[in-house]
């Protein structure tokens, strides 16, 4: 027995020895990658607007009589490609916007403040200095949810609709969901594969429809951006329970909306619910819900594009 002991410890031990060798062998080509590739990570897509003193990203394409603003997923690494599939179906119609909050995509990582009410102010402001005039048809995903209900019921003139991707509401989860810490041991884990590289083995393109160059910048703003600092605090939950307290303290907006819900969260009862409650309070909303990831516009792209396109025709009458 303990001759058997001896030899599993021996084999542990080696297995031991070779990760902690893997680790600093990616680790160092990880930091060379990171100097190399940076040039990926400083040449915008779109352009570079100056807000509260730092630059921040928009990409526009396309025209039309209706504006099309994306509001992307908390931490996703580039929304101008994460959007790409959904919106590329669009721009034959309408015009469409993207907005990259800073510490997303190609924006500056700041110090200043991460509250909702700031992101819409500097959201809004980036907008007018765009020159693209509201109304706004509001396409939020996840975390963005939040914002595109803050706005709609702030400024109301300037929603004329939302159509939400698996968007958050002001009742998706329930009081411990909001109080839940879990942050702090996903952001180290999340900062070790980052230094060590072992984001490096994530495909980010998860729709399969960007070009290899496209690939390359999405991975590497993934590899370089992700969950920074800037990101980190605009996502604690002290700020998403006061936020919720703000949002519940207004009515629900009345705008029309086409409310996506992923399979990820079809045994939830609060997000799904709390659709529902925004599609009541609609002055045309309805709920549907889809057989895939969270990530929906990466998936049912083209069924999102064609009820959109359906959806906004509607807007007219």
């Amino acid at each position: 027995m303990k001759k058997a002991l001896k030899i599993i410890g021996k084999i542990l031990l080696a297995l031991l020895i070779l990760l902690i060798v893997f680790l600093i062998v990616m680790t160092v080509i990880n930091q060379i990658l990171m100097r190399k590739n940076r040039k990926l990570c400083e040449e915008p897509l779109g352009q570079l607007i100056e807000v509260d003193g730092h630059n921040m990203s928009i990409y526009t394409e396309g025209e039309g009589d209706h504006t099309i603003v994306f509001l992307s997923g908390y931490g996703t690494a580039s929304p101008i490609l994460d959007f790409k599939p959904l919106y590329s179906r669009l721009s034959d119609e309408y015009k469409i916007v993207v907005i990259e909050k800073f510490g997303y995509g190609f924006s500056d990582e700041i110090d200043d403040d991460r509250t909702m009410d700031t992101i819409l102010r500097q959201d809004r402001e980036v907008l007018e200095k765009a020159g693209i005039k509201a109304p706004y048809v509001l396409c939020p995903h996840s975390f963005s949810g939040y914002e595109a209900t803050l706005w709609a019921q702030k400024y109301p003139d300037e929603v004329e609709a939302i159509v939400g991707l698996d968007m958050c509401t002001p009742n998706c989860k329930d009081e411990s969901e909001i109080n839940s810490d879990s942050m702090k041991y996903i952001v180290p884990v999340f900062k070790f594969f980052r230094f060590t590289g072992i984001m490096r083995f994530f495909d980010q393109d998860q729709s399969g429809t960007l070009s290899d160059e496209e690939g390359r910048i999405f991975n590497e703003l993934f590899c370089q951006k992700s969950l920074n600092d800037t990101v980190i605090r605009e996502g604690s939950n002290g700020k998403e329970k006061a936020l919720v307290a703000e949002l519940n303290s207004m009515p629900l907006p009345k705008v029309p909306m086409i409310l996506y819900s992923s399979a990820d969260n079809k045994d939830s009862k609060f997000w799904l619910s709390g659709m529902q409650a925004m599609a009541d309070a609609s002055s045309d909303g309805k709920v549907i819900q889809l057989s895939c990831g969270h990530y929906v516009h990466d998936f049912e792209y083209d069924r999102i594009s064609r009820d959109m396109k359906g959806f906004i025709k509607g807007l007219d009458k």
